[in-house]
């Protein structure tokens, strides 16, 4: 019985030290009592999960992590190329659009600044070292960040939903939308209540300064444990600023949803595309090479910007395959694409950026 005493107490003083450096308190807390009772009455959440529109699943695993084929430039041979950019004097005369690599963008506009699933933690995961960011783009930092007058989640994915990130910005964000369910990690983490929305997708908030941000469906999953899948919703999101539609699909896989946004809410001046960390694991869930131009045509938008691509080690393809593969796909169906450096300012109105800035191994 002694023994059995000393092994509860080591594990949890274990537990302690390990939330001391935040790592059980970064896997956040699913929805429960009055909130999840909530979602249970949703239509898009049946069985104990959230559903996609056309339900579907990936294929099983065909090649596990450690018995994969490695490209040998599935990180780059050197340092990605960025700009540095003062965020917090940087003018907007119309939508401008700072990337940060990955899908973290800052959007500033007339009607306030927005910054979506910003992860400056440099890893993308629960415990450091797993998941690093690339040379070069971990030069941004929550530091850099003007006040954010809406922060935008698209799903509680680690590498778009980050405590490390979130716990550091919390006091300079006035407003956060975020799917249905992921509000139960924000609060758990410190943010107050009154200050978090939740969308259902074709769900729509709008702000003091007159952004209107609608959640649209994505079809992708949710997770941030391995025992507990779907219990918080994704999303894509319409982004209404100063007279211009933008679309930022957050993740998603190819489907008709993209052609039903596009004429419920395009024409878009601007599709914030995924373009990487596609594979034979999960073929459903992500855009595959190329996909996101013809999502561009589906969604009635303007110009493409790719992002999901140079930051992060995800899946097994080259570090810039999604980009070299995404263009000439575009060019055949007369998709525009812009694909700044990080950190590289870009205004709505203005060329797209077209610098191969990645033609390197």
């Amino acid at each position: 019985m002694k023994y059995r005493f000393v092994g509860i107490a080591l594990t949890a003083l274990l537990v302690t030290v390990i939330d001391g450096c935040g790592i059980v308190r970064s896997m956040g807390k699913d929805p429960e009592g009055e909130e999840l009772s909530r979602l249970e009455a949703l239509p898009n959440y049946k069985n104990g999960a959230f559903v996609n529109l056309a339900e579907s699943s990936d294929s099983t695993v065909k090649r596990w992590l450690f018995m994969r084929s490695r490209p040998a430039t599935i990180r780059p041979s050197q340092a990605l190329p960025w700009v540095k950019t003062d965020l917090i004097t940087l003018a907007a005369p119309a939508p401008t659009i700072v990337w940060f690599g990955h899908s973290s963008l800052l959007i500033k506009t007339g009607q306030g600044n927005i910054l979506v699933d910003p992860v400056f933690s440099n890893h993308a995961g629960p415990v450091p070292g797993l998941v690093t960011a690339f040379p070069g783009t971990t030069n941004y930092h929550a530091k850099d960040m003007p006040p954010i007058d809406v922060l935008i989640i698209s799903h509680d994915h680690y590498d778009h939903l980050d405590y490390r990130t979130l716990k550091k910005l919390k006091d300079h964000i006035k407003m956060a939308i975020v799917p249905m369910g992921v509000g139960s990690d924000l609060i758990y983490w410190g943010f107050d209540p009154k200050k978090v929305i939740e969308l259902d997708w074709n769900q729509c908030a709008t702000l003091p300064g007159g952004l209107q941000i609608t959640a649209t469906p994505a079809q992708h999953r949710s997770n941030r444990t391995y025992s507990k899948e779907n219990k918080t919703l994704w999303a894509s999101y319409v982004i209404q600023a100063d007279n211009y539609r933008l679309f930022y699909s957050g993740d998603s896989g190819y489907g008709p949803h993209f052609k039903q946004i596009g004429q419920q809410y395009g024409p878009f001046d601007l599709a914030l595309l995924e373009c990487g960390q596609y594979s034979p694991n999960w073929p459903w869930t992500h855009l595959w090479l190329g996909q996101a131009a013809q999502a561009a045509v589906d969604l009635r938008a303007r110009l493409l910007q790719p992002i999901h691509w140079a930051k992060f080690e995800e899946a097994d393809h080259p570090w810039n395959e999604p980009i070299e593969k995404l263009l000439p796909a575009a060019e055949k169906l007369g998709v525009q694409v812009n694909v700044p450096r990080i950190g590289e300012p870009y205004t709505l109105g203005d060329p797209p950026d077209k610098t191969v800035w990645w033609d390197f191994k």
